[in-house]
């Protein structure tokens, strides 16, 4: 675990040398991972974060009053003591009255978890290294559609379809099969430090569609609320128009 400061980018973090976020731009990540999520599903109450150390996801989720709580299971307890000092804009979340973190293995956690247990999970990982290499697979994401209740949503870190190319289609296959295509939506983001600066995200439901089914009174009633850097309207919709070599890479097209 690295922490230090840069002139461009401010506070950065770093796990065996991959930059995991930096100061400057992490609300771009963290806001597209929950509240696309959070303002399609018709009433969160439970959400499961497996991974996300650094708090910025748990401290989106913990923004939507219909939530009641968040599991945070991160298996490396360094991470979350380093982000809780040198880091705390986004570390708060872990503080806050509706999470209850875990420390353990997020597989491991997933397999035990009771059938239709949570409306919203998010597997904020970092790259299939080490121990995420088991958050790439087919059995960990079919387990974590049981795990869904009915109208569930998962959100993944699908990488970037300009780097990680293998990775990307290979998770899309993975969803295809599982959720059904017509429930399985990628969405572009830009995160400057996250090489090459392209990223995607998948919006998994079970039955749910992130664009007809977004409730526009409660999101609009959220965005007067909060004073977020990133997400709005016009890009909850946007994120989900897909670059022509994206679709390719999909079989879109």
């Amino acid at each position: 675990v690295k922490i230090f400061d840069t002139t461009t980018w401010g506070r950065v973090l770093t796990l065996d040398d991959y930059v995991m976020l930096s100061t400057r731009d992490e609300y771009v990540y963290h806001e597209m991972m929950t509240h696309p999520a959070c303002l399609t599903h018709p009433n969160p109450k439970r959400a499961l974060v497996i991974g996300g150390g650094d708090g910025g996801t748990v401290r989106e989720l913990a923004k939507h009053p219909s939530i009641e709580e968040i599991v945070m299971v991160e298996i490396d307890g360094m991470v979350v003591d380093s982000c809780r000092e040198f880091i705390p804009e986004t570390a708060c979340g872990m503080d806050h009255a509706k999470c209850n973190l875990i420390i353990g293995d997020g597989i491991d956690y997933i397999e035990k978890a009771e059938a239709g247990s949570f409306d919203i999970i998010c597997i904020d990982s970092t790259d299939p290294l080490g121990p995420s290499k088991g958050l790439f697979t087919e059995p960990f994401y079919r387990k974590a559609y049981e795990v869904l209740r009915e109208q569930g949503i998962l959100m993944v870190q699908s990488e970037s379809p300009r780097t990680k190319v293998h990775i990307f289609q290979e998770v899309y296959t993975f969803f295809d099969k599982i959720f059904g295509a017509p429930n399985v939506h990628c969405m572009m983001i830009h995160v400057p430090t996250y090489m090459p600066g392209t990223w995607s995200l998948a919006f998994c439901t079970k039955g749910l569609h992130p664009i007809r089914d977004v409730d526009r009174e409660r999101q609009e009633l959220f965005l007067a609320n909060e004073d977020l850097n990133y997400y709005n309207k016009a890009i909850h919709e946007g994120a989900f128009a897909l670059p022509g070599y994206v679709r390719k890479l999909l079989g879109k097209s």
